[in-house]
């Protein structure tokens, strides 16, 4: 139920590999119906609309356009890069090939943002994982020590530490991806969080900070004294 003024409306994209989960993310973030048996098909092209309670007292709306998933040398659509006032990025930390396509994402953003501050939030979506490393939480990156990301699955790095078997290799592979977008992101400047698509209240946080980004607070001054001379002198302009 809306008890709020509904004020805004910004335009979201959300893109990423295909099947890193995106699709899932937004139906269980709006409906809260996705169980890990739900059958979701594969996107071409989709609008969700959100209303976002940043706690301003008013909702904030946001146009979320889900997209294809992309693979291989395939990029996002131009028009996506046109129009958007934010972008999110998906990739699933277990395939180091989605996390090594959002590099070439942001470059595309970067090419066509025509000097507008352009918004970009990075998810992680652990999917039905019953443990995660954190819980729609940013993630604080270190600034040295990380791999760079690669701008293709070519230079993915691998843990390669010795195993106890297969669900430990996949742990540390996860926990490395995990790592190596942490530290690009920091190097970005960009917010990185980590989702469960299955545990709607994990999705929160990474939207609502979103939302808070692309319509900050107007602030008034702090001059009082200020505010009433401008006020005196417009009165006697007008006089």
């Amino acid at each position: 139920m809306l008890t709020s003024k509904i004020s805004k409306i910004g335009k979201v994209v959300i893109c990423g590999g295909k099947g890193v989960g995106k699709t899932a993310m937004l139906e269980q973030l709006i409906y809260g119906h996705v169980t890990i048996d739900s059958e979701l098909h594969s996107t071409i092209e989709d609008t969700y609309v959100a209303s976002v309670d940043t706690g301003k007292g008013s909702r904030d709306m946001l146009r979320i356009y889900d997209t294809a998933g992309l693979q291989g040398n395939v990029q996002l659509p131009r028009h996506y890069l046109l129009f958007s006032d934010a972008f999110i990025l998906v990739y699933d930390p277990s395939d180091p090939a989605s996390l090594d396509l959002l590099a070439g994402i942001k470059n595309d953003i970067d090419k066509y943002k025509d000097k507008k501050e352009m918004i970009i939030v990075v998810i992680a979506n652990m999917h039905s994982r019953q443990a995660r490393l954190t819980g729609g939480q940013p993630m604080n990156a270190p600034t040295t020590g990380g791999h760079p990301l690669p701008h293709s699955p070519n230079g993915t790095h691998h843990s390669n530490g010795a195993h106890s078997g297969p669900q430990s290799g996949n742990n540390d592979l996860i926990e490395s991806n995990l790592n190596r977008a942490n530290n690009w992101c920091a190097r970005e400047r960009i917010k990185h969080y980590t989702v469960n698509a299955m545990e709607r209240a994990s999705l929160y946080e990474p939207f609502i900070q979103l939302a808070i980004r692309l319509y900050p607070t107007q602030t008034k001054s702090s001059f009082p004294q200020l505010r009433q001379l401008t006020q005196k002198t417009s009165k006697v302009d007008n006089s």
